[in-house]
């Protein structure tokens, strides 16, 4: 867990150097467990995001742009009721735990001034946000609402006294002392960073785990000038936030060098850069995951059905081969006849298609006569001959139905939360799935293709699905523009701006080509390029199909940080 209580302190003296005497202007809820306010202060106005997700529970300002459901939520509409216009007086961490206590003052309906308190707690699962009136204690209203029945300690609905959660008996990572400390740490048990975890406050694993590593192999006395040393440092607010990228792992991120992890690490300005660069695509995909898990399981099962159906063609077909035998039979039977009588079970004839002559047996049907039998193994011959041909044409419909259901698969996983309803009206208007009922659109509107910008300023499109790849490919882009699409593997369509682009606008195009494909977590990812005009839709082809040619190949290994820099370069 990298989002502990050094970082929480961390950026909880950022947003009061920021937001403090600062006027909230508007509120949103762009997602059910997410808030967003927008914070005028010092002549600009902040957004400051604030999770309560299991996963991805956080609070910073960001610069990410959110789309926010037509009817605001109601927790969303208590919240305006009682904050739009209010001020920030505070912004204060509950010891070194991941607590925040909004301090806000504004105005009831009759103009009195009052007080309430934004609870924020970002405790993974058991996170939430809570108002609070600032004078009786009392909940007004929670993103998450906990009944007794599911937690009898802390009842969480409105009109409920607020209680803490059960105190730690950890120490103050600020004022420990040295005696202290060594009266918690057992050296003879070993596992120091999880004593360390266990005895310090706001110190996650992944921080005790530094110590240690900055300690190095010494006794407990370079233990101590480590830990202390971190101390001053956190004192001193000599904060370096840092994103490291692990190969073959997750990435990690601190508000303090992460020496142990090794890799390759990049720092920020600001926690708040830091923040939202490491979560933007993470939470993103993560709140798509939620709300496409139905579609995600109806293509995943709609894909079994088909490569099963692939499998039993492809074991017909091998059955449909021995057509050739049975023409083989008859034609020697009806070559043989005068050797036949009925009764006969089997018939020895000489080949006569074979260089050496060779003998085979004819099994034949004892209760047909020569003449029936021969027109039996016609018949079979000319039923396996035809299915064949059948069974041929479903191979190959099933094979590009496989090819289509996986190129919806990828485009579910890297979806944003806008894409989803188109691919949702790709997959009623195929028939896949039941069309709902909504109000009909007096027009069509045009597919909303997502743009990026490269290093020197070019447009980079991105199609992020089928409707959108169409669009874009086939009625947006110029034939002198260069488009771009993974090797063999599904992915979005991606066109550059320009008939005669940078290296460096190539590769990051490719990248972003490598990243929106289900080749996003591997490397060296084959991407083609070549100009529009030799990209082509066969007439019937399934959305989002093209074939094209004149095609080079570059290979590129995809960077999420890659694809957010080129996202923020477009704002």
């Amino acid at each position: 867990m990298s989002f502990d209580g050094i970082v929480t302190h961390a950026i909880v003296r950022e947003l009061n150097g920021l937001l403090k005497t600062g006027r909230i202007v508007k509120v949103y809820q762009p997602h059910d467990t997410d808030l967003l306010l927008h914070v005028r202060a010092g002549g600009t106005t902040y957004k400051w995001l604030i999770s309560a997700s299991a996963q991805f529970s956080r609070t910073h300002l960001t610069k990410e742009a959110f789309n926010n459901p037509k009817e605001p939520p109601m927790f969303c509409m208590v919240l305006r009721k009682h904050l739009e216009g209010a001020f920030i007086e505070s912004i204060e961490q509950i010891g070194f735990e991941r607590i925040l206590h909004v301090h806000i003052k504004g105005k009831n309906e009759i103009g009195d001034t009052v007080q309430k308190k934004l609870i924020i707690e970002l405790m993974g699962k058991h996170s939430n946000i809570m108002l609070v009136d600032g004078k009786e204690g009392m909940i007004l209203d929670a993103i998450k609402r906990l009944s007794p029945s599911v937690n009898r300690y802390r009842t969480i609905l409105p009109g409920r006294p607020y209680v803490n959660p059960p105190e730690q008996d950890k120490l103050n990572p600020l004022t420990i002392e040295r005696d202290d400390l060594l009266r918690r740490l057992d050296f003879n048990a070993g596992k120091l960073d999880r004593q360390l975890v266990e005895h310090v406050e706001g110190f996650s694993p992944l921080l005790a785990r530094e110590v240690l590593f900055r300690a190095g192999l010494g006794h407990r006395e370079a233990l101590l000038s480590a830990f202390f040393d971190l101390q001053q440092q956190i004192r001193e607010n000599r904060f370096e936030p840092t994103i490291v990228q692990v190969p073959q792992k997750k990435e990690a991120f601190h508000v303090v060098a992460l020496n142990h992890l090794g890799g390759i690490s990049e720092t920020y300005d600001s926690v708040s850069d830091m923040l939202d660069s490491f979560y933007a695509l993470k939470a993103e995909s993560d709140v798509v995951k939620q709300k496409t898990s139905d579609l995600g399981r109806f293509v995943g099962n709609e894909l079994k059905k088909n490569e099963s159906k692939l499998q039993k063609l492809r074991e017909t077909l091998k059955e449909t081969e021995e057509a050739s035998t049975y023409q083989l039979y008859g034609e020697l039977l009806t070559a043989h006849m005068h050797q036949v009588k009925k009764g006969d079970a089997l018939l020895k004839a000489v080949n006569y298609y074979d260089p050496d002559q060779a003998i085979i047996e004819i099994p034949l049907d004892p209760n047909k006569t020569p003449s029936d039998n021969a027109q039996r193994l016609f018949k079979k011959y000319n039923k396996l001959k035809h299915a064949k041909q059948v069974v041929q044409e479903q191979i190959q419909q099933t094979e590009e139905e496989i090819v289509y259901l996986e190129h919806v698969a990828q485009q579910i996983e890297s979806a944003s939360l806008r894409d989803i309803e188109e691919i949702r009206e790709e997959l009623e208007e195929g028939g896949y799935v039941r069309k709902r009922r909504r109000q009909t659109k007096a027009k069509q509107a045009k597919p909303v293709i997502e743009s990026y910008t490269a290093a020197d300023g070019t447009t980079i499109l991105v199609g992020k699905n089928n409707k959108q790849n169409d669009y874009l490919t086939m009625r947006l882009a110029d034939e002198d523009n260069v488009w771009l699409h993974t090797k063999d593997i599904p992915g979005s369509h991606v066109v550059i701006r320009s008939d005669q682009p940078s290296d460096e606008t190539l590769k990051e195009a490719a990248e972003l080509a490598a990243f929106y494909s289900k080749s996003r977590y591997s490397s060296s990812v084959p991407v083609d390029y070549t100009f529009i005009k030799h990209v082509r839709k066969p007439n019937g082809a399934k959305p989002g199909f093209v074939i094209y040619d004149h095609q080079k190949t570059l290979y590129v290994t995809p960077d999420e940080r890659t694809v957010h820099r080129l996202k923020n370069n477009n704002q």
